[in-house]
């Protein structure tokens, strides 16, 4: 069985009845490229391999595997409500919230950032898959507010960023920068000088954590890098400069059960 990795803040909304957890590559059974709990849909692993991790994910919620929530994920700001007749559809978007119990949301991540939210206080949860796009153009604030119309507040939710891209490990170049200073001047913090000339290092998780305070929720980072450990975390950049021809994804995921 995998063994996740937890957040000290929705660890505590326990009490609650909400569970969540940061999974890596450990307790799957893929192999090669794909070693371990790749639970990506969208890879070229074996189909049954990926099934199965899905449905160990699954299991460690005490779910069956139709009870595991996720969406085709396309780098948007778009959020989808899970109700309580899930159909185990995957629509185009970047995040899910639900205030129903027994159903687990889940978000796949190689780098991008993978956001869990919980609202102890109302049973109301949400998770979002955030790269630079869908966090410059809003999927962390749209769940929040889709979480609000399920009757959740903002100042009574908490948000974890799991393990994503660090700022030393994110080289981008000017039009990428150009875009960021566009919208803000201000996200001129977010980055830092690269040893390329005209590039830079991109800090992706400080932007997400502060938008989520922003929003006025209370957040908090795992401050775990996906890119230095192959062996506990996929990461598409690690692939890409490796020349590896495909990579695996891991999920987080977070669900309500009966309240304690």
């Amino acid at each position: 069985m995998p063994t996740p990795l937890a957040s000290t803040l929705l660890s505590a909304a326990e009490a609650a009845g909400i569970r969540h957890g940061y999974f890596t590559r450990a307790g799957g059974i893929s192999e090669g490229l794909y070693r371990g709990l790749n639970v990506g849909l969208g890879s070229n692993d074996n189909r049954e391999h990926v099934q199965e991790n899905r449905r160990r994910v699954a299991g460690w919620f005490g779910l069956p595997l139709d009870q595991l929530a996720t969406v085709h994920q396309v780098h948007s700001p778009d959020v989808v409500t899970i109700g309580a007749h899930y159909d185990g559809s995957r629509p185009q978007a970047d995040a899910m919230v639900t205030a129903t119990p027994g159903i687990a949301l889940g978000v796949l991540a190689a780098d991008c950032g993978p956001i869990l939210f919980a609202d102890p206080e109302n049973r109301v949860i949400g998770a979002a898959h955030a790269g630079w796009k869908g966090a410059l153009t809003g999927v962390l604030e749209n769940t929040i507010d889709a979480m609000e119309a399920l009757g959740a507040r903002r100042e009574t939710i908490v948000a974890c960023l799991g393990p994503s891209i660090s700022q030393s490990s994110y080289e981008v170049g000017p039009e990428f920068v150009e875009r960021f200073l566009a919208h803000d001047p201000g996200y001129a913090r977010y980055f830092a000088p690269s040893e390329r000339d005209g590039h830079a290092m991109f800090d992706l998780p400080s932007l997400t954590v502060d938008r989520l305070r922003k929003a006025g929720v209370t957040a908090e980072s795992l401050n775990l890098c996906t890119y230095p450990d192959p062996e506990l975390f996929f990461s598409y950049r690690r692939t890409t400069h490796a020349r590896e021809p495909d990579y695996g994804r891991q999920i987080s995921a977070i669900a309500i059960g009966k309240a304690a």
